[in-house]
């Protein structure tokens, strides 16, 4: 289920559960469009990434699941299947990552009937000081998966362009150092 977002907590084992995060990582599990920011907020020693998906969308003659194609402007495609962009990640309980979270809150404001940030009921207790943000109609927000007219589906799209964008410029406003 998501949340509204919970309130920091201590965590004695951010860094050794960054570290492990990241020596498993790989940059081909990672989709091509997020590469970039998903490098940059695992630069950051006050985040790491948990998940993220670039978004997609599915539709009469596009199955492809992994498809990063943008929606072609098409009278016959009446129904797209969307599967939610999002970023999850592991804050730490420090002066950087209270800043970096409170930036974060104001994502949603680009629209904040499509963008939610919150927690996620499940990440939390894998992981504690997780929080996730997502490009999602909020009337769906709890789902992975949809199914939305073609005007809203495109609709959607440009807001989850726009989210992307958002992060990225956060990202390189975002200190490494305190101070």
């Amino acid at each position: 289920m998501f949340i509204k977002p919970k309130e920091l907590v201590k965590n004695s084992e951010y860094q050794s559960q960054k570290d492990r995060v990241l020596e498993t990582l790989t940059p081909d599990m990672i989709e091509k469009p997020l590469l970039n920011l998903v490098n940059g907020f695992n630069s950051l020693p006050q985040c790491f990434t948990l998940q993220c998906c670039y978004g997609h969308f599915l539709y009469k003659g596009q199955n492809n699941p992994n498809s990063i194609e943008p929606l072609p402007i098409n009278s016959a495609i009446t129904s797209v299947e969307y599967r939610i962009a999002y970023i999850a990640l592991c804050i730490e309980n420090s002066d950087l990552g209270r800043m970096l979270l409170n930036n974060l809150k104001a994502i949603p404001s680009i629209d904040s009937s499509n963008i939610q940030f919150g927690c996620a009921n499940w990440f939390w207790k894998r992981q504690v000081n997780s929080y996730a943000l997502q490009v999602e109609p909020e009337r769906y927000k709890d789902k992975d998966r949809v199914t939305l007219d073609f005007g809203e589906a495109l609709k959607i799209e440009k807001v989850k362009n726009k989210f992307f964008k958002q992060l990225e410029l956060l990202l390189a406003k975002t200190p490494i150092t305190p101070g």
